[in-house]
């Protein structure tokens, strides 16, 4: 009989999780008779990997405060559509990707059924209520966690949580960040060698951007007047965030930009140091060995309520995982342009002189580089009770 197993992710994100994880299952279930069978909700990446689609992934697609209480009538159709798909096809074991909320009430409704459920990607615990574990062990017999110290806050519950470590440290290899790679970037961008290159990331959604390429800008303007020879390099992920950047460049003339579509890899490779909103474009600039200075806002009611719940004294993960202030964080006020260029100065002279940050992200890139695809799928079959 072949496997068959339940899949949802809800963003992109999870999308690019899901199919290193499919793959990883493929590859370990290759021998058998039979392939393994996938089923659920998943982007391009996991529909690549054979998967059965029930739903659309777009059909997950919720955003802030406002709008799940709005959609709320269509989306709990859906998770009772996708209960019954998913008890129909009588699946071994139900994997929820990340998309907290949403895979979090599902896997509970399946586990109820008997039916094995996993959570991929712990929630920051770490970082809001902990009271959330509780939540966690009542939907999961098993947690994949990306980060070595997750774990812990799942002892004494009826969760098994395992670090399985992070696919972006496995992706990213330290050939990726050597000298000719930085200077293949700078080709690929049209930027001399000699240029000092800033790379900015407002962030890759439309309210995130409205929120801080202003800001940005602004330290962009002041550090290029600092350093003459400076050129602005600003990833844009979407033509919507494109034409956004545009407009707020109207406001910052003079200043030498160089915008292109796509990810922000290539940026950080060709940077001497960036300008990085918090969130996982941190943690792929300390992989890649990009000094940064992290800026972070939020509208002025949510980060109102953010203050009285977060608890973690950082916000950007190299600071977290290192347990200490290894690059600045500047965030709601204090984000201003000419204290995120005051910060932008002072870790470009420090990464000039000093090796420590250099250092850590070496230890901490060999730290969450654990080959995390195989690593789930060989918790997932564990969990199932097949043999390595």
């Amino acid at each position: 009989m072949p496997l068959k197993v339940g899949i949802l992710a809800g963003e992109p994100s999870g999308d690019a999780l899901g199919a290193g994880l499919m793959r990883a299952l493929q590859s370990r279930c290759s021998n058998d008779q039979e392939p393994i069978q996938f089923m659920g909700v998943g982007g391009p990446h996991m529909q690549a990997q054979a998967l059965q689609c029930f739903a659309d992934i777009d059909s997950l697609a919720v955003n802030g405060f406002r709008d799940p209480i709005l959609q709320l009538p269509r989306l709990v159709l859906l998770l009772r559509h996708l209960i019954n798909e998913f008890v129909a096809a009588d699946i071994d074991v139900f994997v929820g990707i990340d998309f907290n909320v949403f895979n979090f009430i599902l896997e509970a409704a399946l586990k109820r059924r008997g039916i094995k459920t996993i959570h991929y990607v712990s929630p920051s615990v770490y970082a809001w209520r902990a009271g959330r574990t509780k939540r966690v062990a009542k939907s999961a017999d098993l947690l994949l966690c990306l980060y070595p110290f997750e774990p812990d806050f799942y002892l004494g519950l009826p969760v098994k949580a395992e670090f399985v470590g992070h696919p972006l440290a496995d992706e990213i290899s330290p050939g990726s960040v050597d000298g000719s790679a930085r200077a293949a970037a700078r080709v690929a961008l049209e930027i001399e060698d000699e240029q000092t290159v800033l790379a900015l990331l407002p962030g890759s959604r439309s309210g995130e951007v409205a929120l801080m390429i202003e800001p940005f800008l602004a330290a962009a303007k002041l550090f290029s007047e600092a350093h003459p020879n400076t050129m602005v390099v600003i990833p844009c992920l979407r033509p919507a965030l494109r034409a956004r950047i545009e407009q707020a460049l109207v406001g910052a003339p003079g200043l030498r930009v160089t915008l292109y579509d796509g990810h922000a890899r290539r940026a950080l490779i060709a940077a001497d140091i960036a300008l990085v909103k918090s969130g996982t474009s941190t943690l792929e600039a300390m992989l890649l060995r990009c000094p940064m200075v992290v800026g972070y806002r939020l509208g002025a009611l949510s980060y109102q309520l953010a203050k009285r719940v977060v608890r973690t004294p950082y916000v950007a993960l190299p600071n977290i995982l290192a347990g200490r202030e290894l690059v600045p964080e500047l965030l709601q006020d204090a984000a201003t342009g000419p204290a995120l260029a005051k910060a932008l100065e002072q870790q470009l002279h420090k990464a000039r002189n000093s090796r420590d940050y250099a250092e850590a992200a070496v230890h901490l890139h060999a730290q969450l580089g654990q080959g995390a695809d195989a690593k789930a799928a060989a918790a997932v079959l564990e969990l199932l009770g097949h043999s390595p």
